[in-house]
């Protein structure tokens, strides 16, 4: 129905940078912040993503999955609240994508042509919760996370217990065509987009997703540490994954999920889209899956957990006690 323009270009933007950290300890560079909060990995071998365990380990689970070349540590007040809590003890499971925000890609590397991010690593998620015994954790994804978390409820619905998907629709390509395009219809576009991110030089897309996440957080003291993590992820990766999002329509899934669902969004940072058209883009988008909740958070960007720090915190509550 709408074309969506600024929110599809800031993310277009933010994918766009190439790596220059190198491997640690087998999983990538960790800022100091992460390794001040203290945390362990979990004992699960992939080649797609790595697991961080924080919290109360006899708690209940919950999985946090990061956004487009975002690290885990976008999560750490969402993990400072969770774990002090009072009588309710929470384990976090933070995941961290091969080729983002410092870890190698290993399996995520890409070649000529662009190979899918985000379906491999929704299957590793499934893997993750099977192999580690977890009994239908809370999952909560942002952006491409929500993408992500939307995958892993519809394809293992017996996998999660809740859902909660922060800022992001289940079909992005609707904002690259004219109303009622498929998934097939903006391959072109798509594939465009990816010749571009993946071959462009650095610092011309350094300077343009500087500019569009800037855009994404209104939070001037929290930008910095997204930077940093989109100036760490591998070029490539971050150009495929895109284009995965371009080209996936999860709407034709989403009746499969039968895991409680919340839908958390901002107005689009575009001028001529009002919180009403928001509004009836999400209402669309989501039409296909009873009795999801859809909640629009004012006065945020993009990062929720960022700029509306204690709003995300009391919708993430209330959801979780639901």
């Amino acid at each position: 129905m709408f074309r969506v323009l600024g929110f599809a270009a800031m993310l277009f933007a933010a994918s766009a940078a190439q790596t220059q950290a190198r491997a640690q300890d087998g999983h990538g560079v960790h800022s100091e912040q992460g390794h001040a909060h203290g945390h362990q990995h979990a004992n699960f071998a992939s080649d797609r993503i790595h697991v961080r365990i924080d919290g109360d380990m006899d708690g209940r689970d919950i999985i946090l999955i990061p956004g487009l070349s975002s690290s885990p540590e976008i999560w750490q007040g969402t993990v400072d609240h969770l774990t002090a809590q009072d009588g309710v003890g929470w384990r976090v499971h933070r995941i961290h994508v091969q080729g983002f925000a410092g870890a190698p890609a290993e399996a995520n590397a890409q070649g000529a042509t662009p190979t899918p991010v985000a379906a491999p690593v929704a299957e590793e998620i499934a893997r993750y919760i099977r192999e580690q015994g977890l009994i239908k954790p809370a999952v909560v994804g942002h952006s491409m996370g929500g993408t992500i978390g939307l995958m892993l409820a519809a394809r293992h619905p017996d996998s999660v217990g809740k859902l909660m998907v922060v800022d992001m629709i289940p079909f992005m390509g609707a904002m690259f065509g004219p109303p009622g395009t498929t998934a097939e219809a903006v391959v072109p576009v798509a594939d465009q987009i990816w010749a571009a991110q993946a071959n462009s030089p650095r610092e011309a897309y350094v300077a343009q997703a500087t500019t569009a996440i800037t855009g994404m957080i209104n939070t001037e003291s929290r930008r910095e540490e997204a930077l940093e993590d989109m100036r760490g992820s591998d070029q490539k990766v971050s150009a495929a994954a895109f284009r995965e999002l371009v080209t996936t329509d999860l709407r034709p899934e989403l009746a499969k999920i039968t895991a409680p669902t919340e839908v958390l969004y901002v107005k689009f940072n575009d001028p001529r889209m009002t919180p009403q058209i928001t509004d009836a883009v999400y209402q669309m988008s989501f039409a296909g899956l009873p009795g999801v909740t859809l909640k629009r958070i004012d006065d945020s960007a993009h990062f929720i957990m960022f700029d509306q720090a204690q709003a995300f915190y009391g919708e993430l509550d209330a959801f979780l006690a639901r």
